[in-house]
């Protein structure tokens, strides 16, 4: 049995819908299943083709960013002095009165690092954009070298077959063969033409510029953008196009933007159930721990739920957190990485104020918490055989694991086997379309270059 920490850890990491943990899963079954299939409807050579596509793609998809963001902190930033955890949304203007507070209630470890980053704040604004526009300008650089290597590594393993095969039959083959009859005119450079798509030309997208460099899943965003365009732009012919088209309608889909909808619906789909009242929009985290248990029993979650809700003002609710380090709503916004925190403080408030701390999210964990106060009620007045706090609870938890687990695997298996069908039904259909066309048009190739 797995142990109840490590349970709500993984639980609450598959829920985060800002955690590139799902994302990873979801790729790898994407990943797993598109190379599989594409064994099945060619030949190895396919499949290899595939397999450096799908897992060299991922690999620069999930730890690009990262990586350049990271060598720039070490580089950049260190040489400009200023501490990378620095979140500049917090030098907004709106923030202002906010950030007199952070630097008064910061930790003498992180006082001297914040004092720093807001003495210039045009130039850590500056300095911030340099990194995001760099580190995800270098990812998609990347992606598009990977590609230039894997068309010119499949192009000579084809070739190197082709020749072979022709070997083995040994005879030259019949251009006039109608086996191989084609049109001349329709073989051009296009076939393995290198990639040149610039950064400029990539798509745009909406909203707030912010949102896309401090959240991780929205920076990726970016960088699959580019990867869509190229693919889709730059695909060597129709079969590669109409697979192409396939797996990223099915990506963007299922990897960003159905797991939200899917969430709400089954926690409304709880919500409704008057049989067994319960609420499951709070972090695992937070439901499966032993506090949420006692708070309840001691009247903590209700006395703290009701001060933090009658808190208007946003430095009123910063006043709160730093003054209220042992409130059990504080506590658990903190178990939920609402509120980020340092370790090894000396003062009771450990909040790490050089991060960005969304106070609407903080009151949002005490609106869930009196949500699921408010539920209890209702599930004690509820037709059910137990009506003991442990019942309820044991039920939120398995209704919470159920939804996460359910999302999960509805966007996996679209993308690990839905997609990966389709893709096989198509080639299976269609029977001029089933041998690698990549390979096929290089043999025509070769034939209209007198090489075979």
């Amino acid at each position: 049995m797995i142990p109840a920490i490590t349970a709500s850890k993984i639980y609450s990491t598959l829920g985060n819908n800002n955690s590139l943990v799902p994302l990873a899963i979801k790729d790898v079954a994407n990943s797993l299943g598109l190379t599989a299939g594409s064994y099945v409807t060619g030949d190895a050579l396919e499949g290899k083709d595939r397999f450096l596509d799908e897992f060299g793609t991922q690999a620069i998809w999930l730890l690009g960013i990262p990586g350049y963001k990271k060598l720039t902190d070490l580089t950049l930033y260190k040489l400009c002095k200023i501490d990378p955890n620095f979140d500049v949304r917090n030098l907004s203007k709106k923030r202002s009165k906010l950030l007199e507070k952070s630097i008064k209630y910061a930790d003498e470890s992180i006082k001297g690092s914040i004092l720093e980053a807001v003495k210039n704040p045009k130039y850590t604004k500056n300095l911030a954009m340099t990194k995001f526009v760099t580190s995800t300008a270098l990812a998609i650089v990347s992606y598009i070298g990977l590609t230039k290597y894997r068309h010119l590594q499949t192009k000579k393993a084809a070739e190197k077959e082709i020749i072979e095969e022709m070997k083995n039959q040994g005879k030259q083959l019949d251009v006039n063969s109608e086996n191989y009859n084609y049109d001349k005119s329709v073989i051009s450079s296009k076939a393995f033409k290198h990639v040149h798509k610039n950064v400029d030309k990539q798509p745009s997208f909406t909203g707030s510029i912010q949102d896309f460099m401090f959240n991780p899943v929205k920076n990726l965003m970016i960088l699959d953008g580019a990867i869509t365009t190229e693919r889709l732009a730059d695909s060597r012919n129709k079969q590669e196009l109409i697979g192409y088209t396939i797996k990223e309608g099915t990506v963007w889909a299922f990897m960003y933007f159905a797991s939200k909808p899917i969430q709400k619906f089954l926690e409304n789909s709880v919500e409704k159930n008057k049989q067994k009242p319960a609420s499951i929009d709070l972090d695992a985290r937070v439901i499966e721990s032993e506090e949420l248990k006692n708070a309840f029993k001691n009247g903590e979650l209700a006395a703290s739920t009701k001060k933090v809700l009658s808190l208007q003002k946003q430095e009123d609710l910063l006043d709160y957190i730093h003054n209220n380090p042992d409130d059990f709503v504080v506590k658990m916004a903190k178990k939920s990485d609402v509120i980020p925190v340092l370790k090894n403080v000396k003062q009771p408030d450990n909040v790490d104020y050089r991060k960005f701390i969304d106070l609407d999210d903080f009151k949002g964990t005490a609106e869930k918490l009196d949500k699921l106060y408010n539920k209890f009620e209702e599930f004690k007045n509820a037709n059910v055989k137990e009506k003991t706090l442990e019942a309820f609870l044991d039920n939120v938890k398995k209704l919470k694991r159920k939804s996460i687990l359910k999302n999960m695997g509805a966007c996996i298996a679209a993308l690990g086997v839905l997609a990966p069908l389709i893709m096989i039904a198509i080639r299976k259909i269609d029977k001029d379309n089933n041998a690698f066309q990549v390979k096929e048009d290089l043999k025509k190739e070769l034939i209209a270059k007198g090489k075979i």
